[in-house]
């Protein structure tokens, strides 16, 4: 395969990461509902920590071992069908859990929600990097993430004032039914054949390379991806620490009810979408400064590293505003961190591999996540959230470290 030419600079595109945001948020929805409420339907269906726990990591489970999968699907059929597919069943599973009875149904519908939600780091990840050139593939992912930290912070109190008005139960319906309302927008906006305009038809037919696939055997025999496979499973458990348990550390440990969580709740979510959008600009601002990506992507990636050591003072912090504070923080660094290694499979390889590398790292980035997560549910049952706070706060440099000395410089990879 010859070397990838960047892809026109075609307006579109603004249009097209406006979609991919709005998507992701509303991914986000449907999946913080559930951990939203969790104080509420473990004491509904009488759950434990570790019952908790099990379905929490039904949604990881599949969510992991899908991802990989819907990167070939992705690279296969496309960005605009793709999107469409995982849309569907993560909506529909998300409107089915309205109907949940216990543990067994919960599992299973999130294990639904899982497969499709799935695809959307695959598809965020590919169309991005066929949509814009490398100088700003890193915001890109920025927006992109944004959405999974506004997500959130959007989530908690809008589905609390749900809950409080119309039952548990319709949130799951309302929310669900938004997948549909995005289904519509993005079908209607994203060109069948990526070519917006007429004048931009000749640009885009010079500029714009064919991606075919890049065979799995070839990039797995490549340190790169390693390199970022292994530092998303040491780094994403950090992330789905707060995605599925904030709630409950507030609830348990910090003595929070709804009414409190709806008041503060969403404030380390903010501090999330702050730290995407940093971590994209920053990492694009010292390229286009310097032109080199390899100073660049590996700055930005160390500075949010250093943001998430605030995890250990979570640990130990004596008051709740404290821990928001450090909370915050450390979720701010995250996505600091996550944007920019998202953005490395397109820094090493052509778009054809690009959906590939983000399942392959998706799938690491969950099965890290499910034995963190149950991990989670059986310590704080026999112990406390210290120690769990405290093992999040050492992954995030081990992962750094991982990516570093596994991917060696960040430059552009011709592979056959």
């Amino acid at each position: 395969m010859s070397a990838e030419v960047a892809p026109p600079e075609r307006p579109w595109r603004w249009v097209i990461i406006a979609l991919i945001f709005l998507g992701t948020v509303i991914n986000y929805f449907d999946r913080l509902a559930l951990p939203t409420l969790a104080p509420v339907l473990r004491a509904e269906f009488k759950l434990t920590n570790v019952d908790y726990a099990w379905i929490a990591n039904s949604f990881l489970l599949v969510y992991a071992l899908s991802m990989f999968l819907w990167g070939a699907v992705f690279d296969r059929i496309g960005n605009r069908l793709g999107f469409a597919v995982a849309v569907v069943v993560w909506s529909v599973a998300q409107i089915g859990t309205a109907a949940a009875r216990g543990v067994a149904s919960l599992c299973v519908l999130r294990g639904l929600l899982g497969l499709g939600e799935a695809g959307n780091w695959p598809g965020a990840t590919r169309t991005i990097a066929a949509w814009f050139p490398a100088r700003q593939r890193a915001l890109g992912m920025g927006i992109a993430n944004t959405g999974a930290s506004l997500g959130p912070a959007f989530a908690i109190p809008l589905i609390i004032w749900m809950r409080d008005d119309f039952g548990w139960q319709a949130v799951f319906v309302i929310t669900g039914a938004m997948g549909f309302v995005w289904l519509a927008l993005w079908l209607a906006l994203y060109p069948k054949d990526e070519r917006v305009t007429a004048a931009a038809a000749a640009t885009a037919a010079a500029a714009a390379p064919q991606h075919p696939p890049v065979p799995w055997a070839v990039l797995l025999r490549r340190r790169e991806v390693w390199g970022i496979v292994v530092a998303r499973f040491f780094g994403d458990p950090i992330w789905w620490l707060y995605v599925n348990w904030m709630p409950l550390y507030l609830s348990d440990a910090r003595g929070f009810d709804l009414k409190q969580l709806k008041a503060t709740g969403w404030v380390p979510y903010v501090a999330a979408a702050l730290g995407a959008l940093a971590g994209g600009w920053f990492s694009g601002y010292l390229l286009r400064r310097a032109g080199d990506v390899n100073r660049a992507r590996k700055t930005a990636i160390t500075i949010g590293t250093v943001a998430m050591l605030a995890g250990f003072a979570t640990a130990f912090a004596t008051s709740a505003p404290a821990a928001i504070v450090c909370l915050s923080i450390t979720l701010f660094g995250f996505q600091f961190w996550v944007g920019n290694v998202q953005t490395l499979a397109s820094d090493y390889f052509p778009v054809g591999a690009v959906g590939s590398i983000a399942g392959f790292a998706g799938t690491a980035a969950g099965l890290g996540a499910v034995i963190f997560t149950f991990s989670t549910g059986w310590v704080v049952d026999h112990f406390s959230y210290t120690p769990i706070l405290i093992t999040a706060a050492v992954l995030a440099p081990l992962a750094t470290a991982s990516l570093f000395l596994l991917s060696g410089r960040v430059r552009r990879i011709e592979v056959s």
